[in-house]
This record gives structure tokens, sequence and C-alpha cells, in this order.
């Protein structure tokens, strides 16, 4: 191989590693549960008739505001993220993309995200939308080192997806909205919780508080995230109450809500990494099963 084309082959690769890194930066798995959400709550606002293109567009905007949401996060912690082993070979800790270069793409993500919500919803989402953005970087991020109280303030822009879904839909925030926006708030805590517990270490590294009460794993914490799991239960049933959805996913939605609860039982019975592992993962799998239900169910 010649000269010129190894130069040529380096500064491929070199283009392709930065744009990896920036990729990397809008934390996909994340983005992607937010799309995943906020069509689930533009489908069901709908009854199942909609434009594809007008649903595309909206979690496309969904997308970009989220993915600024989490790179601003990220530019925040560059210093915490270097201390703690999951995150310090992230794109900002290792240098391959500057600070100021990740404030300028979080912004353009904005900026975009938020036009293309303009045009192709409503003025309230794209309010509320913002307001997510907000409260996910410039609340929640600086509270993770404050106390548990962070997990409350970012549960809202967590569970907020379904909503906006809802009013892209329909245009206004009804009791249908709210009871999506619930069902998704409540399950964020033993979420939260469940990760941190497992990265406990990592978080008391970098001066992140998230667990409850004084902060330990104990029983009291694992009695609090069986509290909230369930609450999940009765929630799950209210769109069925309220004639949102039918009875077939109330039934699903139920019995989810069971075997996650159970698994908050094992928990309080061990109070280990292993059990913690096991809530985090029944919750990964809860809500994506509960809202698929839902959406059969009406469609």
């Amino acid at each position: 191989m010649s000269e010129s084309h190894i130069t040529t082959l380096n500064v491929e690769l070199g283009i392709a590693a930065r744009l990896g890194a920036f990729i990397e930066l809008l934390k996909l798995r994340l983005s992607f549960l937010v799309v995943f959400s906020s069509a689930f709550g533009y489908i069901l606002g709908s009854s199942g008739s909609f434009e594809w293109m007008s649903m595309l567009m909206f979690c496309l905007g969904g997308f970009l505001i989220s993915g600024s949401a989490v790179t601003l996060n990220q530019v925040s912690e560059i210093e915490f993220d270097r201390k703690m082993k999951r995150t310090k070979i992230r794109p900002l800790p290792t240098e391959r993309v500057s600070d100021r270069e990740a404030l300028i793409y979080a912004v353009i993500l904005a900026i975009t995200g938020t036009l293309v919500l303009f045009y192709f919803t409503n003025t309230l989402t794209t309010v509320l939308s913002i307001v997510s953005l907000i409260l996910y970087a410039f609340v929640y991020t600086p509270l993770k080192r404050v106390g548990p109280i962070a997990v409350l303030v970012g549960a809202i822009p967590g569970a907020l997806p379904p909503l906006l879904g809802w009013t892209a839909a329909t245009g206004m925030v009804s009791h249908e909205a709210l009871i999506i926006f619930g069902i998704q708030f409540i399950w964020q805590f033993p979420h939260f919780w469940a990760i941190a517990w497992i990265a406990d270490e990592d978080y008391k590294k970098a001066g992140f508080k998230l667990l409850p009460g004084n902060g330990e794993k104990n029983i009291n914490t694992a009695f609090q995230i069986m509290i909230y799991t369930l609450f999940l239960i009765p929630l799950g049933l209210l769109p069925t109450v309220f004639g949102l959805t039918g009875v077939i996913s109330g039934a699903i939605a139920t019995l989810c809500g069971v075997l996650f609860l159970a698994q908050t039982f094992r928990h309080m019975k061990n109070c280990n990494r292993n059990t913690a592992l096991t809530i985090m993962y029944s919750s990964f799998l809860y809500l994506p099963i509960v809202q698929i239900a839902y959406l059969i169910d009406k469609i």
C-alpha cells in the first residue's frame, strides 16, 4: 500500500472516530427510549389514526432535544465522569471531543429540535420539551451531588416523553396524558435507585447522592424501592378504568407489576448487587411491555 493510500485511510479513520464520538454523546439507548415513549404517547393520543410523517418528525425533534440534554449533562460532569469507571471512557473525559465542541453541538441539537417540534407539532409540545431539557440539564444534573431530591426532579423530564406525545397528537394536557405521565414518573424511582445501588461505589467517587434516606444500601432503601414499585400496580390499571385502553392491557399491566414487585421482595431479603441488577432489568422490561400492551389494546 502506498504512503498516500495510508494517509487517506488514516484521515478516513480519524473522521469516523470523531463522528462516532459525537454519536456516542447522544447516549443512543436513552435517546431511543425517549423516542419509543414519545411515539407511544403520540399513537395513543391519536387513537391509532395519524400521519406517519408528522409522527416521525415529532420523534426526530424529541430525539434531538434529548440528545442536547444528555450532551449538556456530560459537559457539566466532565470532571466527575473522569472519576468513575463506568463513565471515564466517554468522549469528553477521553478528550475525543472538547467541551467547547460538545457545547456547540448541544446548542445546535437544541435549536434544530425546537424548530422541528414547533413546525411539525404545536407550541405546547415545543415549550414542554424545552422545559424538559432545562430540568434535566440545569436542575437535575447539579442536584445529583446534593441529595436524592435529584431523583424526584429527574423523574419529571424522564416521564414527560409520553405526555409530549399526547400533546403533539391532541394539542392539550388531559387526564389521559397525566395518567401515562404518572405511570412513567413512578417507574423512574425503582429504576433510578436500582441503578444507583449497582453503581454506588462509582457514584460516591463523584460525590453523587442518589439513594434515598441516608444513602446507604440497606433494607430501608430496598423497602422504598418496593413501595414505589407497588404503586405501579394500581397506576397500571388507570388507563383501563378511565377507558383509555381495554381490559386485556390492564391485566397485562397488573401481571407485569406483580412480577416486578416480586423482584423487590427478593431484594429486600438479600439486599445485594445481584438482586438490584434483577430490579434494573425488570424495569427495562416492564415499561415497553406495558406500553406496547396499551397500544395494541387501543388500536
